[in-house]
């Protein structure tokens, strides 16, 4: 038998979020003062020994979930890989926007709480969301069988996951608010040489390693 381990890790505090904008593509830019500290908080926790050892980092293309990846790194010397499917929501002509303008410009199609609407022309639906991420995880999961990768991602990417694991609807009444630089792990017992058919939540949201830290960039 094998185990195959998804640590699906929230990028740190991004200097879009401080901003309140919309950060894809045209809107992110990094992260903050604090997210990097967040970061190497979680690089200390991973090389203290206490943790599955990873044998593979893979991050969004997005420069908060990149920079997070590269500061883990540092220490854990695996080299990043990139794949586009792990970027956050696709928000179109809504990138780069403050939230607020986002409301003012397109009002509130529910997005967020519908299937088929969009946040703003060229936007991904819900439903396109949902799918992307079950396919990139999926190929991850095959690509690293029986081995720990470490995923850097996003909030929303995270919720997608567990929703597609735990077969939740990727539509609903409540949120899973992950935290910046928290890990989700997600473990599968398999033969060797074989797809999981059923995945174990281990633990949401462990931020343990950021005990101390502020929780948010006050502006």
């Amino acid at each position: 038998m094998a185990t195959t381990r998804l640590l699906l890790v929230r990028h740190g505090e991004s200097v879009a979020t401080v901003r309140q904008i919309v950060g894809g593509a045209v809107g992110c830019t990094g992260l903050s003062d604090l997210g990097r500290l967040q970061a190497e908080r979680l690089r200390e926790r991973l090389v203290a020994g206490h943790e599955p050892t990873v044998d593979a980092i893979v991050a969004s293309t997005l420069p908060r979930a990149v920079e997070t990846a590269e500061i883990l790194d540092a220490e854990l010397r695996l080299g990043v890989t990139t794949d586009e499917r792990l970027v956050e929501h696709i928000a179109g002509d809504a990138d780069g926007l403050g939230w607020s303008e986002v409301v003012e410009r397109y009002g509130d199609p529910q997005w967020d709480r519908l299937p088929h609407t969009r946040m703003a022309p060229g936007a991904e639906s819900l439903a396109e969301f949902f799918c992307r991420v079950g396919a990139v995880l999926h190929d991850l999961t095959e690509a690293y069988l029986g081995r720990t990768v470490l995923v850097s991602c996003h909030g929303g990417v995270i919720d997608m996951a567990l929703r597609g694991v735990l077969g939740l609807p990727y539509r609903s009444n409540h949120d899973l608010w992950t935290l910046n630089c928290s890990f989700t792990e997600l473990a599968a017992r398999h033969a060797d040489g074989e797809l999981p058919d059923r995945w174990r939540l281990v633990r949401y949201n462990d931020a343990a390693h950021l005990a101390g830290l502020p929780a948010r960039t006050e502006v």
